[in-house]
């Protein structure tokens, strides 16, 4: 209601700026005003310096912009890869930048230089080909220096030698929650189809393949330090996008085919939660939360808990209605500590066994027959 109100109110705003705008056009008829509309030298002159005001607006608003919200920018990359990537986007951003401020600058500028005057004609051009052929070569020079150096870092993501030491590990996707399986001690994942889901098998495990005998699956991802993890993605329904932000990393999950990518992790969760930008933003986030906790208790509700950095992986596709609550915690351990934290979870087909498992038969007592004349007998006796 309070939408639909202040809806109405801007539109009545609206509407009257537009007709006191008619009312003024009204009292300027039959005044010198020159109202051709053919612009003259006065209005090009004005024109000319409110694009310079424009220009300076955009320039303000980006310094703004990058002192007000410089720190919600990722932090330190917690992936081999990462720092590359990082690079990558740095030099995009600077040459973005670079290339906006001039090209900004000189469109404003020679706005209001050659702004029209009366009797002023504008030289006419048919071709320059050194200046074509500069404004071409240039970039393609740039765009393919980008495009190289970006191949070479997703090449590093996406591709690895099956004779390397890496691990496998599943994650499927599905409105709106995350599920991994980790190969067993064979290394291998067994296969699944969504046609074999049923009861606990939310995976589609195919309870026949040997390869999935010892499979694990589970609800939060832990992944060792300086390992190699290969990643395989499957969805169940929509197109989903897994992202995992702090390790710089995203790969479409499409339903009907398998996405991989690879990485290895270089900083542990424990370790994550001591970087002082962590440290920060975790500090910042809890201000906030603080401050609603407070206003929440006074009208008797509950307080908000303080937040706890941890790695997540997120959904980067609008997936759905719940798309926004679709993530699962990701911990790094150091590798005893995951083996450790592997070693504790069961089997998918042991769940499957236990789950299938027929119930216990259980003895029905003898049923003995009382006379009870015989005992009212005795009792009188």
């Amino acid at each position: 209601m309070t939408s639909l109100l202040i809806f109405l109110v801007l539109a009545l705003i609206g509407i009257a700026v537009w007709q006191l705008t008619k009312i003024f056009d009204l009292t300027q008829v039959g005044t010198s005003k020159d109202d051709s509309g053919v612009a003259n030298d006065y209005d090009n002159k004005v024109n000319g310096y409110l694009m310079f005001a424009f220009v300076g607006f955009i320039y303000l608003f980006t310094i703004y912009s990058l002192v007000t919200w410089g720190d919600l920018v990722l932090g330190t990359p917690a992936s081999a890869h990462g720092p590359e990537v990082d690079n990558l986007m740095n030099i995009s951003m600077a040459l973005i930048f670079f290339v906006q401020t001039i090209t900004q600058f000189l469109l404003h500028y020679f706005t209001h230089k050659y702004s029209g005057k009366e009797g002023q004609k504008a030289l006419y051009f048919a071709d320059n080909n050194k200046l074509e052929a500069i404004w071409t070569i240039i970039p393609v020079i740039v765009l393919s220096g980008l495009i190289l150096y970006g191949l070479y870092t997703w090449n590093d993501i996406m591709y690895y030698d099956e004779e390397e030491d890496v691990m496998y590990v599943e994650l499927y996707a599905k409105q709106f929650a995350w599920e991994a399986r980790y190969a067993g001690e064979d290394n291998t994942l067994g296969k699944a189809n969504v046609r074999y889901i049923e009861g606990v098998n939310t995976l589609g495990v195919d309870m026949e393949d040997p390869a999935a005998n010892d499979d694990k699956a589970v609800n939060e991802l832990h992944i060792p330090l300086g390992k190699k993890v290969v990643f395989k993605f499957r969805s169940q329904d929509v197109l989903h996008s897994a992202y995992m932000p702090h390790f710089r990393a995203q790969m479409n999950c499409v339903p009907g085919m398998v996405t991989q990518f690879a990485f290895i992790p270089t900083v542990t969760t424990a370790d994550m939660r001591l970087d002082e930008k962590i440290i920060a933003k975790v500090n910042k986030i809890n201000k906030i939360r603080a401050s609603n906790s407070a206003k929440l208790v006074a009208e008797g509700k509950e307080a908000l808990e303080p937040y706890t950095f941890d790695y997540l992986l997120l959904c980067n596709k609008i997936c759905g209605a719940s798309h926004y609550n679709m993530q699962m915690k990701i911990v790094v351990d150091t590798p005893e500590d995951f083996k450790k934290w592997l070693a504790e979870k069961p089997t998918v087909t042991q769940v499957w066994k236990d789950a299938n498992a027929p119930a216990p038969v259980q003895e029905i007592a003898p049923v003995v027959v009382i006379d009870s004349a015989a005992v009212m007998a005795q009792v009188i006796k």
